[in-house]
């Protein structure tokens, strides 16, 4: 007996010792540039264990990865689209024009290191003039102070700095960071673009990437699930970005609000491709047509959007370098997945076998066109039919992919003797990709027909671009590869009529040089007389001879930080520390004088626009000067042009603002619905708090901005009734009521005070949870931190 106990002893030694070699093998890092993380699937089964359990329900994928991620899953509430959940993310990633503003709230909490890994992209600041090279160097050294804060903040506090010319943030997560299950947090509101490696990537303001670095559980509203089911396959000129372009006509702007889109359904398997000239049949969705779905998700108003694990995100991670931790995503691709018999609030089908190229715009992403009627919609609206620029690139359609398409086109042009009739230009997704299309001659090719290749960078995308071609106010059309077409967004100019479609819809268009041109109905004519129509488009989702990763752009924090010195000048008109707001008195809010009323769409680019502003980014008095600059004035639809109700003199709104501030006059800003849509920027949200600004009132609001008003200590109301809107005057002042037992789901009452000296009582909704109301009470959230600390 004693024998066979030792000989069990020992079996069960060599078992342990079997296990736990085959755990240490089993620990991947998150990536090649963070050996010291690990990716942890066993965490992220077990969560979906226990909460399978206690919702006795199959689960979706985006609640797999999302509840996965629970700080308590055994104990936390959990409704769709009521309860808030505590979350615990595993990275935070930040573009360099949001990171500034982040980094000094960092700073300011006290903390000495960031709890999770994170990463700042020096993306936003290139503006684009002249070619790559031009721009970028100039950039480098009209930025040089606010690249050394973030390079030297980075350093300190144990952030990973990608350096101006790496890229557009979302591309270098794809390839880096982004994996099947990640919960990722970015700000920015294209973070979704990781979706289309099936993770979960959120875009925040900066606040809520502070609570991440600093270890808080971060919060998010329980989301609904859209599910969007895709039968058939893309064929012809046909692409991934119809699909988006289609689902934004049918949601419209706000109809993803609140929820995680999923894609699911054979239209995802179907992975075959035809061998013909290695042409897409597009009966299959690659990774960066994934991306790219999920990218311009944020323009439907969605939480999110992800696709399923598949072997194409596994071919993608092999070819990124990553093939550990395809092996692993494999071993757990159970979780990676939606259970069968899965519920979506929401369902949408779309047949890719019967979905054409779509063309959305001018002014908005969901205004949706099929490519074959835009021309005959433009004549009928008096939109200019001439193309002046085309563009592609940007974080939305800028892979190996999306660049060889444009080639494929661009050479068949080239091969008849033509040009681009509008000008072009090519924006590299990042230094990977732009060294492996020079390598691989699609550049020279894009250059050849009358392109020019901009900066890694996110460029006229964003408003950084230096147009010289018309003069502001001029009527005209581009058409671009971007995700987001509002008024002024691109160039500054509220003439511009800007279209979003795909990358070759784009080429076909500015060879063509008009919107009257359908490629796949109508002719060209080439240098010799003859008529041709262009082939579809065809190309490679992966280099055949793998990426060329061009010049290294990436700068380690060292593990050795202690002498490492930030520096913030007081005299610097670019950066600025960051003094705490005002805690809350105590007392209701009376007599907030309405600042301004704004009539119709209001984006955060209306709120605090992009382009030259970018640049005071860092600077929140500075920044604050294009407060609803913008904004539409209801009382004489004029914009920046608002009544001072102290002086009867007519100023912007910024000055009207400052003077009602230094007056100790708190005021109010009234909106439409939706306000606040777009990008993630948080200084919509602290430009009006910076300013005395205490509640904004509206029909509704985007997600990310409701939040970033929260994080700041101000009051985001909604209109009980939306019909109230009405009642409320340009010259009127407004008193909030009920602070004093201010609490989740209890109504506050407004008392609309007219000049006549009349009174309209208003009930008004708000969607504060008990955290959130101590945010209001400390002044903000991070005042609320320090006082936890």
């Amino acid at each position: 007996f004693y024998s066979r106990s030792l000989m069990l002893d020992r079996l069960i030694n060599i078992l342990l010792r079997t296990i736990g070699s085959f755990n240490a093998k089993a620990k991947v890092a998150m990536s090649r540039f963070e050996p010291g993380t690990s990716i942890s699937y066993e965490k992220l089964h077990e969560n979906i264990n226990i909460v399978r359990k206690r919702l006795n329900r199959p689960l979706t994928l985006s609640e797999k990865i999302v509840y996965g991620h629970l700080d308590d899953p055994v104990g936390q509430d959990i409704a769709r689209g009521r309860t808030y959940l505590r979350l615990r993310p595993d990275r935070v990633a930040m573009q360099d024009a949001t990171a500034q503003m982040a980094m000094l709230q960092f700073i300011s909490s006290g903390l000495p290191k960031v709890a999770v890994p994170s990463t700042i992209h020096c993306d936003h600041l290139i503006e684009a003039q002249i070619g790559g090279v031009e721009d970028l160097k100039r950039a480098k050294e009209v930025n040089q102070e606010v690249y050394n804060f973030l390079a030297t903040a980075g350093a300190k506090y144990g952030v990973g700095f990608w350096k101006p010319g790496s890229g557009i943030i979302h591309q270098i997560i794809l390839e880096n960071y982004a994996y099947p299950g990640v919960l990722l947090i970015g700000t920015d509101s294209h973070t979704p673009n990781g979706g289309g490696l099936g993770s979960i990537c959120i875009g925040v303001g900066g606040a809520d990437a502070v609570d991440v670095m600093a270890g808080i559980p971060w919060e998010l509203k329980c989301p609904n699930v859209i599910g969007v089911k895709l039968t058939g396959s893309l064929s012809g000129w046909t692409s991934p970005k119809d699909v988006i372009l289609k689902v934004a006509g049918i949601l419209t702007v706000k109809g993803g609000t609140g929820a995680i889109v999923e894609y699911h359904g054979p239209g995802v398997d179907s992975i075959s491709c035809t061998g013909e000239a290695k042409r897409y049949d597009f009966s299959h969705l690659l990774v960066a047509g994934m991306a790219t779905i999920c990218n311009m998700g944020a323009e439907i108003g969605a939480t999110t959007s992800v696709f399923p694990y598949n072997h194409r995100m596994k071919t993608y991670l092999n070819k990124t370098g990553r093939a550990d931790i395809a092996a692993l995503a494999d071993e757990h691709k159970d979780d990676l997945v939606p259970d069968k018999g899965c519920k979506y609030d929401h369902v949408i089908e779309i047949n890719l076998s019967e979905l054409k190229p779509h063309i959305n715009g001018p002014f908005t992403p969901d205004l949706a066109h099929p490519v074959s009627e835009i021309g005959a919609v433009a004549e009928k609206n008096g939109w200019p039919l001439e193309v002046k620029v085309g563009l592609i690139g940007s974080c939305t359609n800028s892979s190996y992919e999306d660049m060889g398409r444009a080639a494929s086109l661009a050479k068949q042009a080239l091969d008849k003797g033509l040009k681009c009739k509008a000008a072009f230009t090519v924006t590299p997704g990042s230094e990977q990709i732009r060294a492996t299309i020079e390598r691989d001659g699609f550049s020279k090719i894009l250059r050849d027909v009358g392109g020019v290749v901009l900066a890694n960078a996110c460029g006229p995308c964003i408003g950084q671009w230096d147009r010289k071609d018309v003069k502001m106010g001029e009527k005209n059309t581009i058409v671009t590869s971007y995700n987001r077409n509002f008024t002024s967004r691109n160039d500054a100019n509220p003439a511009t009529h800007a279209f979003v479609t795909s990358p070759e819809i784009v080429t076909a268009l500015a060879i063509a040089g008009t919107l009257k041109f359908d490629p796949e109905t109508d002719y060209l004519t080439a240098a010799n007389g003859e008529k041709f129509k262009l082939e579809p488009p065809n190309g490679d989702e992966l280099p055949a001879r793998d990426f060329d990763p061009g010049q290294d752009t990436y700068q380690h924090p060292p593990a050795e930080s202690g002498s490492v010195m930030v520096d913030v000048s007081p005299t610097s008109t670019r950066l600025q520390l960051l003094e705490p707001f005002d805690k809350w008195n105590g007392k209701d809010l009376e007599d907030l004088q309405v600042l301004i009323k704004v009539k119709g769409k209001c984006t955060t680019d209306h709120i605090s626009a992009a382009g030259p502003w970018l640049k005071f980014r860092g600077h929140l008095d500075n920044i604050s000067n294009n407060m609803l600059i913008g904004a539409i004035n209801i009382e004489n639809d004029a914009v920046n042009k608002i009544k001072n109700r102290l002086t009867g003199e007519y100023g912007g709104v910024p000055d009207v603002a400052r003077h009602y501030k230094a007056n100790g006059l708190s005021w109010v800003v009234v909106g439409d619905d939706n306000y606040g849509e777009g990008s993630s920027r948080e200084h919509a949200a602290l430009e009006p708090r910076h300013l005395g600004g205490r509640v904004i009132l509206v029909k509704s609001f985007a997600r990310i901005h409701e939040t970033n008003l929260k994080k700041q200590g101000m009051l985001p109301l909604t209109f009980a009734d939306p019909t109230d809107y009405d009642k409320i005057r340009p010259d009127d002042k407004l008193s909030i009521t009920g602070l004093a037992t201010f609490a989740p789901g209890k109504p506050l009452k407004g008392v609309v005070k007219h000049g006549d000296g009349s009174q309209d009582i208003i009930t008004l909704n708000h969607t504060f949870n008990e955290n959130q109301v101590e945010w209001f009470h400390a002044g903000s959230a991070l005042n609320r931190m320090k006082e936890l600390q």
